[in-house]
């Protein structure tokens, strides 16, 4: 006979839109064990499972910290409700919590305060009354008898007509009958209760007891700051959006570059400050789809998506979203894990705006075997092979505009075609010649495609090399200097002579181009956010260890100029919740993103 051995969920805490998928332990008559599901079409000893999801409602009305969501409220801060921001970002669980997040809320106050003032309204108090210490304002009155619509952060429940079942002060509703489900807006702060029981398949009644399992309380599905395009071209960028914030001008397209950090690394020993759930693949996948769709890029190069992600998840959810896809998977002669597990690049395109030409894969593994069988002796090549070998890749898709008519002064009826390359690069720090000899073996194979057609080129991705590397200078002013200290670490002497170390593509930084506007409050504060030194970002990779800049979106600058950029982030705001990745930012990288104007062509 059929028997229910042990439920369990794999996830800490219930989030909205993220699926929830209990692991059900069974028992066959030989005294098998297995998981797998049981349904009434495919009984087992005449037997199948039912399922049902139930929301449980407290007749007390609660609401759920916005810092520990797993904590009840018991403060929430008027200056963010009379802000008008999202209201379950203004609760928190204890005065320590609500002390603690007070800078970040000052930060939004502000913000919203000049957002008033820039609309030509007067500015409204937003500080009703201060606590003690005089740094906010909070309303130590939730309760039972508070409103429901305050406590309900915002929403008003809409639950089924028919009660399931009463229990005490709680009322059991009843949400599905699957074996998965996914929370919606209607169940946040109540707790989930899962029930399945064995069915006989004849009778069609249960078997045995029935087993159950209750959540934590549901929580809204936190979401990134929003971030704002910066204009830095002469023309306002905002005469060229869409409704959906796109770019509509027929020479104008936009890129995002984004590691979004696979899921494989996403480990509690890694980032030990980051929530258990917050790290969960399930809640991850969502908050960076809703992130990515957010910024409406008309192309989108991510890097470290896992070959099954890519297939399973990115390329059919971002199929919805209009983007077509193009994947290329790391090599596998270092990686020792699951093949499915392996992550890659992958760029998406939208179809609307661009149509697919040629794809390049580039591997590095190969083009050490090649140098090594080409260059160096026998007695050298395994070493050589050792070091070089490192399963990194670069993909390179040729994509044509359907821009239309082009800007004035192209040449009639010749198509406007795009080179995009997106890759990562090896991130062990110690291998300062792999990283240079790397993004010089691509740079030299986009020379070639440069050499073949009048083509603009966008290099993206994650470098691992920060501003003043070797790396850097030869993308960033197309040589190394010869005195350069990273060229000290050359054992196979693949960097030798330093002469070559050369390319011809007038590639210059995206994020560049903030150094070079003009004065005003805006231009101020993304300068402050800039390194002075090299004119890129003072991060754009932040974890409790290191903080930095290795991701770029680098461009062609006689055929492409830069319009507008996202916005960088104030370390301060990333760091409230330690580092990234955190419940807000679910990757340890942001996302740069940039877009751009084709310059007219001249007749040949």
């Amino acid at each position: 006979m059929l028997s229910v051995v042990r439920v369990h969920l794999p996830s800490e805490i219930p989030i909205v839109g993220c699926e929830l998928t209990p692991y059900v332990l069974l028992r066959r008559s030989d005294k098998s064990i297995f998981t797998d599901d049981v349904t009434e079409l495919a009984p087992v000893d005449g037997c199948f499972l039912r399922y049902k999801w139930y929301r449980i409602q407290s007749d007390k009305k609660v609401a759920v910290c916005s810092v520990h969501p797993s904590e009840l409220a018991t403060l929430q801060c008027l200056g963010c409700v009379k802000a008008k921001l999202p209201v379950t970002k203004s609760y928190h669980c204890t005065p320590k919590c609500f002390s603690d997040a007070w800078y970040h809320h000052r930060i939004l106050h502000n913000r919203a305060a000049t957002a008033v003032n820039e609309n030509g309204n007067e500015e409204e108090e937003l500080f009703g009354r201060l606590n003690s210490s005089g740094s906010g304002v909070i309303n130590t009155s939730l309760s039972s008898s508070a409103s429901g619509s305050s406590l309900s952060n915002g929403m008003t429940p809409l639950y089924p007509a028919a009660i399931s079942q009463r229990s005490g002060d709680e009322t059991l509703f009843e949400v599905a009958r699957s074996k998965t489900y996914t929370p919606t807006s209607d169940d946040v702060g109540h707790v989930l209760k899962f029930e399945c029981v064995v069915v006989d398949a004849t009778t069609k009644l249960p078997v045995g007891h029935i087993s159950s399992i209750s959540t934590s309380r549901v929580i809204p599905a936190p979401s990134p700051s929003p971030r704002r395009l910066i204009s830095v071209g002469a023309a306002d960028m905002m005469g060229h959006l869409d409704p959906d914030g796109r770019a509509t001008s027929s020479g104008i397209f936009s890129v995002l570059s984004y590691n979004i950090l696979s899921d494989t690394c996403a480990t509690s020993e890694s980032y030990t400050y980051c929530p258990s759930w917050a790290l969960s693949w399930p809640y991850r996948r969502q908050n960076l789809l809703r992130e990515i769709i957010g910024y409406c890029a008309d192309i989108v190069c991510l890097q470290e998506v896992q070959n099954d992600h890519f297939e399973e998840f990115f390329s059919p959810e971002l199929e919805k979203h209009g983007y077509s896809g193009l994947y290329k998977r790391r090599t596998s002669e270092v990686y020792t894990g699951n093949l499915n597990t392996i992550d890659g690049c992958a760029t998406f395109f939208r179809r609307d705006r661009f149509s697919h030409v040629k794809k390049y894969e580039v591997e590095f593994n190969k083009a050490a075997q090649s140098l090594t069988e080409a260059f160096l002796p026998t007695t050298q090549k395994k070493n050589a092979l050792n070091r070089l070998v490192k399963d990194n890749v670069a993909l390179i898709a040729v994509l044509e505009a359907k821009f239309g008519n082009p800007v004035a002064g192209d040449v009639p009826g010749k198509r406007q075609l795009l080179c995009v390359a997106n890759t990562h690069i090896n991130v062990s720090p110690e291998l300062k010649d792999v990283k240079l000899w790397q993004i010089h073996t691509l740079l030299k194979g986009l020379e070639k495609i440069a050499a073949s057609a009048d083509i603009p080129m966008l290099v993206c991705g994650d470098f691992n090399s920060v501003p003043g590397s070797s790396p850097h200078s030869l993308l960033a002013i197309g040589k190394v200097d010869p005195l350069h200290p990273d060229l000290a670490v050359d054992p196979l002497s693949i960097l030798r002579p330093p002469g070559k170390l050369t390319h011809q593509l007038p590639l210059v930084s995206a994020y560049s181009s903030f150094a070079r506007m003009g004065p005003g409050p805006i231009s101020e504060q993304q300068k402050r956010r800039m390194d002075p030194a090299t004119n890129e970002p003072l991060f754009t990779h932040c974890t409790r260890d290191f903080i930095g800049t290795p991701d770029y979106i680098f461009y062609t600058a006689d055929s492409l100029t830069v319009e507008s950029l996202l916005e960088l982030l104030d370390e301060d705001i990333l760091r409230k919740d330690t580092a990234l990745p955190s419940a807000e930012w679910s990757s340890d990288h942001i996302a740069l993103l940039a877009e751009f104007r084709c310059k007219p062509r001249t007749r040949r």
